[in-house]
């Protein structure tokens, strides 16, 4: 395929954002060495994205390394001195926003969080006027844009939630609209899963192929094949949380009976703890007090076994053989994320020829967002428009087509 010069452009100052992304520091030269461009035109694209505040010069610390003929080293990095973005995560009942640098740290930080009471649960206006209140409390302008993270079926072309299994009230609302009312600049839905998995695989580059799974308020998981999210024509994917299981009589809100998150969900497991302690009310810090003091019960053996199965058979149809999980699971004694290792070895095709990995990790959410925000924001790829623009025209067919 063969793209317009400017197009051309825009992938350079991509795969740039993207090496400082993963780098963290990088000196022109080194950039310009590791992506394969010439010294004046990865310097041209440097002193852009320099104008435009995307990027930053730091000098290094004081040492012999550092210095080139007495000078102090200076370096190149992602913009960490001030948030071009507003990061909104929205949950069950708490809604978390911050300012959003695209040089982010690890772990995520919120700087405001907010909750709807149950009778407030289906009220977006209620939910408006708090975030509006979250605004005044972070401050700031000329904000670039707003990345607002959501759970369900998100079609992110259109901007919308289809249906959200835990956050029904979403369903038809216009978030994008009253986001942009508050900030009034572009917003983006996006689906959480995606972020996740954008976020760990920036933390962990050689990571190139592995099912993320999310453990929370529900279930769901994301695929990162070749570097890249698993590209699909329709908005849906990874719901691996709604996966049936035998004998699980328990109405998830998707509005089946038996789906798997009904059990492994921050709700699904106290609701099980509470039932095996005779009704007691009990906290999630109980649930981790007593499997540290008492091992793993049977209940959650069978539920954790239960989620394994359908871990497993996702592995065995995607060919994969690298598992993280993030999220609720990861809080529990580490004898937990072992026993569903183990299970989900137990049932993967890949575990007869070689090993299978599952790992715990940290929920890097922020950096997911900034990698999106890259590609839509800041460089957005506008090849597609140009070929729909101009592919009707004979003439211009052999400059897009193979």
């Amino acid at each position: 395929m063969i793209f317009l010069p400017s197009s051309m452009g825009l992938m350079n100052k991509r795969a740039l954002l993207r090496r400082l992304q993963k780098t963290g520091l990088a000196s022109r030269a080194s950039l310009a060495k590791t992506l394969g461009m010439s010294q004046p035109t990865s310097g041209k694209i440097v002193d852009e994205l320099l104008a435009a505040g995307v990027l930053e010069e730091v000098e290094l610390a004081d040492g012999g390394s550092s210095r080139m003929r007495g000078r102090p080293g200076r370096m190149l990095r992602l913009n960490q001195s001030k948030p071009c973005f507003i990061a909104i995560q929205l949950g069950l009942q708490e809604t978390a926003v911050a300012g959003l640098a695209l040089g982010v740290s690890d772990p995520d930080q919120w700087q405001v969080t907010f909750s709807l009471a149950k009778n407030e649960l289906n009220s977006a206006a209620v939910w408006e006027r708090q975030l509006l209140r979250a605004a005044q409390k972070i401050g700031g302008k000329n904000f670039l844009g707003v990345l607002l993270s959501v759970p369900g079926i998100v079609d992110e072309n259109a901007n919308r939630i289809l249906f959200s299994p835990n956050v029904h009230w979403t369903e038809g609302v216009d978030l994008a609209a009253i986001v942009g009312r508050i900030w009034k600049v572009s917003v983006l839905l996006v689906q959480e899963q995606r972020a996740l998995a954008l976020g760990h695989h920036l933390a962990h580059p050689g990571n190139d192929d592995f099912l993320l799974v999310d453990f929370g308020e529900g279930i769901g998981g994301s695929i990162i094949m070749g570097g890249k999210p698993l590209a699909h024509p329709l908005p849906i994917s990874g719901e691996i949380g709604h996966t049936p299981v035998l004998g699980n009589q328990r109405k998830c809100g998707c509005g089946a009976v038996g789906c798997m998150e009904t059990l492994v969900s921050l709700r699904g497991l106290l609701k099980s703890f509470s039932t095996a302690q005779l009704g007691r009310k009990c906290s999630w810090a109980d649930l981790q007090t007593y499997i540290s003091r008492n091992g793993i019960p049977s209940w959650l053996a069978q539920s954790l076994d239960a989620a394994a199965m359908a871990i497993a058979g996702s592995l065995n149809v995607l060919g994969l053989r690298r598992v993280v999980i993030t999220g609720s699971l990861t809080e529990l004694p580490d004898t937990v994320i072992a026993h569903l290792g183990q299970a989900i070895e137990n049932g993967s095709m890949w575990a007869k020829f070689g090993s299978v990995e599952c790992v715990a990790a940290p929920r890097r959410r922020m950096p997911g967002l900034v990698a999106i925000s890259i590609d839509q924001l800041i460089v957005p790829d506008n090849r597609k428009k140009i070929c729909k623009q101009k592919i009707a025209r004979p003439e211009m067919r052999r400059r897009f087509l193979k």
